[in-house]
């Protein structure tokens, strides 16, 4: 097994970027490639190799990371730009985007056709996690092909081999899930807190360590309490991903109120032009809802 010493990362945005940065620091030639070849241009003088198309990209590299915005968008990168003929066979594509599990099991069967590997390895944490190289790395695919990207992952963050092509993607539909419900439940107990007259900060602090404890009261239920929110995780994406979640569920017969609940708090939010915003805004939609009520007296602080 041949090490992979060339990678090709291909969307450079809120995530692509550290993740970029983490790899050249790990010591790996990097090439770069994004639509708007402005965002991938900084990495440049990190020593990345910036390239025009994501074929150019490919070419001779051991291994291509996607980092794309939404389905559809991999599949014309992998199979509708030049990359399917600049790659060589052997190749192993790691996709690092949150997509349907089904697209996934697609995308490894049309890779497999033309002599290319495949791994399903969407991500949590964040771009917080990102930075730090300390993302949950959710993987479906090959244990082989697990194996031989250990070194690329260990990179980023803490790898996880979850079961067979299109269970990475699954993994993470649950983790979508399950920070969007945490998410809600956090912002309906510092609003309750502080409706009731307690300092949220101090409620937040209090029952840090206890049973509620969890990186969304830590990340998020600071945000809240700091009404920041520049966006880690937009709101627009984690209302994909909760689409994507119970489409999945229709498909498996399986019935999800929480998350059909809070999937509907997303989508209102969204339409109300939050659409950019962190996802722990989902407190400003519940506030609405119960208004004078509101955490913390902090004005809101948005992307400029």
């Amino acid at each position: 097994m041949e090490a992979i010493r060339t990678v090709t990362v291909l969307g450079i945005g809120l995530m692509g970027r550290p993740m970029a940065e983490n790899l050249l620091k790990a010591g790996f030639a990097v090439r770069a490639w994004n639509r708007t070849r402005a965002k991938a241009e900084p990495l440049a003088a990190l020593g990345a190799r910036v390239c025009d198309t994501p074929g150019q990209a490919a070419e001779g590299a051991d291994c291509v990371v996607t980092m794309l915005e939404k389905g559809p968008v991999v599949t014309e990168v992998l199979f509708a730009s030049d990359l399917p003929s600049k790659a060589a066979p052997g190749t192993l594509v790691v996709d690092m985007s949150s997509i349907p599990p089904s697209l996934a099991r697609d995308h490894a069967a049309r890779l497999a056709e033309r002599g290319l590997a495949h791994l399903d390895a969407p991500v949590s944490g964040g771009t917080a996690g990102a930075a730090a190289a300390s993302l949950a790395i959710m993987v479906g695919g090959a244990a082989a092909d697990f194996a031989r990207a250990q070194p690329v992952f260990a990179a980023l963050g803490r790898a996880t081999h979850v079961g067979p092509d299109g269970a990475g993607q699954m993994t993470k539909l649950a983790n979508q899930a399950i920070v969007a419900i945490t998410i809600g439940a956090v912002a309906e107990g510092l609003l309750l807190a502080s409706a009731g007259g307690a300092d949220p900060a101090a409620v937040r602090q209090a029952i840090a360590g206890g049973f509620c404890d969890s990186r969304i009261l830590e990340l998020h239920g600071q945000r809240m309490i700091e009404r920041n929110w520049v966006p880690g995780g937009k709101c627009s994406i984690h209302l994909k991903d909760m689409d994507t979640v119970l489409e999945t569920a229709a498909e498996l017969n399986l019935d999800l109120p929480l998350t059909k609940a809070v999937r509907q708090q997303f989508a209102e939010l969204v339409a109300d032009g939050k659409d950019q915003a962190d996802h722990a805004a989902l407190l400003l939609w519940l506030e609405a809802r119960n208004g004078p009520y509101r955490v913390g007296n902090l004005p809101d602080r948005f992307a400029s």
